[in-house]
């Protein structure tokens, strides 16, 4: 995959619309741990940044994935981890299966203000007993009439506080666990849903992450997305892009940390010489950067099968975890090579530590992309559907 001139030009754009409206306010969101999400998805969604790869007939450009991978990857601009994933949240973890299946009313009810920037969604599919494993989540909702009763909870969602809307993966029957759930629109102001607590977490800061509680909350059978039982499915799918999109997202963060430890390097002295006078520094700075390139050079290639049409379950598997351990590993050795200096929280460097540790947990554990992979490979069994 190579980007066109136009998809040069939505990062150039992207990138010109952070460093005046996201990037001066960063340090102070990152104290308050919220950023004010629907002043900043209208900013976006007024420049088309919001549905590009949605279609036309809803608010979006209509334009192949790889635009949004684009975007994704200026995303990394952006001087902390807890925004950029805000707005992943919103084009690329909670309305793709909206986009793809669910029926003109939902997508004019909430596709189309999503794509705006004049509403704030959420995906819902952790709980306190299930995160990488979807299919044991436990809350449910029972038909009444022509509604659905949900009643459940789920955690670690982010834009939650903030959210206008859920997209909810729940139990709609007592059937087989791979065949029993359907994702489920379900507006944030309804009775019966309580925003519990705000989790404080040791990184990502500025994003908002809540625990929530559903009683008995009444929701039209309308707003499902698509067909009854096939929840499941469509969340696999939905994983698959944001896979992609956490790959793609985490680029430009580990090439700006390498810079900036290029930098600090080349102007701390130790020992009558600078700290890049070291052979060790400048080997291990070159290995980080080659990392990243092969990298990226994984994630183009999942995504332009992607845009083909292909499944891209495995690739997308390797991107993400490649992503969560290499996060990690620039994170540590720039911070190492930091010193004193790279122990304090005003460090970009050590905000990368902080915010990239999630990229090994969130949106399938590293050890469930290894279990995915083993699959793929024909290691390991696929345990029957049930």
């Amino acid at each position: 995959m190579q980007y066109s001139y136009e998809h040069l030009e939505i990062q150039k754009t992207l990138r010109r619309f952070i460093d005046d409206e996201i990037n001066p306010h960063v340090d102070e969101w990152e104290a308050a741990e919220i950023f004010p999400a629907h002043e900043v998805f209208k900013k976006l969604g007024n420049l088309g940044m919001l549905g590009l790869n949605k279609p036309e007939a809803f608010g979006g450009a209509g334009l192949d994935y790889s635009y949004a991978m684009a975007m994704a990857e200026a995303l990394g601009h952006i001087s902390c981890g807890g925004v950029p994933m805000a707005i992943g949240v919103q084009t690329d973890m909670c309305t793709p299966a909206l986009a793809r299946f669910g029926s003109d009313e939902l997508r004019r009810e909430f596709l189309a203000p999503a794509i705006a920037g004049d509403m704030v969604g959420c995906i819902g599919v952790s709980e306190p007993g299930a995160g990488s494993d979807v299919a044991g989540l436990k809350s449910h909702a029972r038909k009444d009439g022509g509604d659905y009763l949900i009643s459940g909870q789920k955690m670690w969602i982010t834009n939650s506080l903030q959210a206008d809307w859920m997209c909810m993966l729940v139990n709609t029957s007592d059937g087989p666990v791979h065949r029993n759930k359907s994702l489920v629109m379900v507006p944030m102001n309804l009775p019966g849903i309580e925003k519990a607590k705000k989790i404080r977490k040791i990184g990502m800061d500025s994003s908002d992450t809540g625990l929530i509680y559903f009683d008995n909350v009444r929701v039209p059978q309308r707003y499902r997305i698509g067909e009854e039982g096939q929840g499941f499915v469509y969340q696999m799918q939905q994983f698959q892009e944001e896979r992609l999109w956490a790959a793609a997202s985490s680029l430009e963060s580990m090439e700006d940390c390498i810079a900036q430890t290029i930098e600090w390097a080349q102007q701390r002295q130790m020992f009558g010489a600078t700290l890049a006078d070291q052979q060790w520094v400048q080997f291990k700075l070159a290995e980080l950067k080659t990392e990243v390139e092969a990298l990226r050079a994984l994630t183009y290639r999942a995504c332009d099968l992607h845009v083909k049409g292909e499944d891209v379950l495995e690739l997308a598997s390797m991107a993400k975890l490649k992503t969560g351990r290499l996060t990690r590993q620039v994170a540590d050795t720039c911070l190492q090579f930091w010193g004193g200096m790279g122990f304090t929280l005003e460090n970009r460097v050590s905000r990368l530590y902080r915010d990239g540790r999630l990229g090994s947990i969130g949106g399938g554990a590293d050890e469930v992309m290894l279990g995915i992979l083993a699959k793929t490979m024909g290691i390991a069994k696929r345990p029957p559907r049930g």
